[in-house]
């Protein structure tokens, strides 16, 4: 191994996925370990905080030795331990924390804090992933380019304006898109979680079967609203029932999809023209979306840009893009000390 590569730890515990990665250099993943809890918290129809906590401290520590032995590593050849500390779930964020802040210490490593939307950005720096999931990417965007991140959490529109440096372009404001998603799939019986079972259940759906509203919020052409498009969703099903009236559920569901697929399409376009952006990323979990993967695809090639999207199993919670995203934080010597907290409602760009 070269003098001049860079080995990091990464832990992610935000929200209700145990993860751990050794990262080589920013771009290459020798392990990616993740131990998710979605079976725990089906029976609630979403994350309970505490349950969640609870099993991040019972799987880190075995999560973190199957990363390095993965990796074929030991922890005193890491260069840095990173973590996320914020936003997320004040609980499991504090998990995460304070284990790598206790191994940092242990073993005498710098220590990383990372937001949890910049990991997933730096997601699609990533060219290669080792091991079992052997993923090889041909190309990968560079900084100053726009990303939409979409999650359960999050809806940001970013200017990546270079390496660990953004301006927030325009966000939700209310409901996130994986909110939306995960609330019209338990109201038509889905369950938990409701991206994949929308997206899968879309495709023998028609999307033109029913016309739900795209939102706009007045005074900021690049933030984004939710929370209509899912009333009226649920408005629609309560009429059904009113009148006796029935429904087809994948038409619905093809239909609430595009709707939100059409807005987030349309406002990134419309900021990457102002801006002049030759490059566009998705990253997020609902980046995750085959309809909006496809849209992307499309509306980037009418316009000559490029279009870039990382692997799914990089773009739900993992620690891969945490360790991604520490990269460019331990270039640029931005190490935390032993003060270091879970921030639940940390914003991008703030330290």
């Amino acid at each position: 191994m070269s003098q001049k590569d860079v080995l990091i730890l990464a832990i992610e515990s935000s929200c209700d996925e145990t993860a751990a990665s050794v990262v080589k250099n920013g771009t290459i993943v020798m392990s990616n370990i993740i131990s998710s809890q979605i079976d725990l918290h089906k029976e609630y129809g979403g994350v309970v905080p505490e349950i969640a906590s609870r099993k991040h401290i019972e799987k880190i520590n075995q999560v973190v030795l199957e990363s390095l032995e993965e990796a074929g590593l030991e922890l005193s050849q890491m260069d840095a331990i990173a973590v996320t500390y914020g936003p997320g779930l004040v609980g499991a964020l504090l998990v995460g924390v304070s284990y790598a802040k206790a191994i940092a210490y242990a073993s005498k490593k710098p220590l990383i804090g990372v937001h949890h939307i910049e990991g997933h950005i730096c997601a699609n720096y990533i060219s290669e992933i080792q091991g079992a999931q052997s993923v090889h990417i041909d190309s990968t965007p560079k900084p100053p380019f726009a990303c939409l991140v979409v999650s359960g959490g999050h809806t940001h529109l970013v200017h990546v304006k270079d390496y660990a440096s953004y301006e927030i372009l325009g966000k939700t404001r209310d409901d996130a898109a994986g909110e939306a998603f995960d609330k019209v799939a338990r109201a038509i019986g889905l369950g938990y979680p409701g991206g994949p079972k929308i997206d899968a259940l879309s495709k023998i759906g028609d999307e033109n079967a029913i016309k739900f509203p795209k939102a706009k919020v007045n005074g900021s052409k690049y933030d984004f609203s939710f929370s209509g498009l899912k009333s009226s969703v649920l408005n629609y099903i309560n009429s059904c029932e009113m009148k006796n009236e029935t429904f087809q559920k994948e038409d619905l569901a093809a239909s609430f999809q595009k709707a939100v697929v059409d807005v987030l399409v349309e406002h990134a376009m419309e900021a990457s023209k102002a801006y002049g952006f030759k490059e566009l990323v998705i990253a997020g979990g609902v980046a995750s979306n085959s309809s909006l993967r496809k849209a992307f695809s499309k509306a980037c090639e009418q316009e000559g840009m490029a279009f870039y999207c990382p692997p799914p199993i990089l773009c739900t919670d993992n620690a891969a893009m945490i360790g991604a995203a520490a990269f460019h934080e331990y270039q640029n010597h931005n190490f935390a000390d032993w003060n270091l907290n879970a921030v639940p409602s940390l914003k991008l760009g703030e330290r």
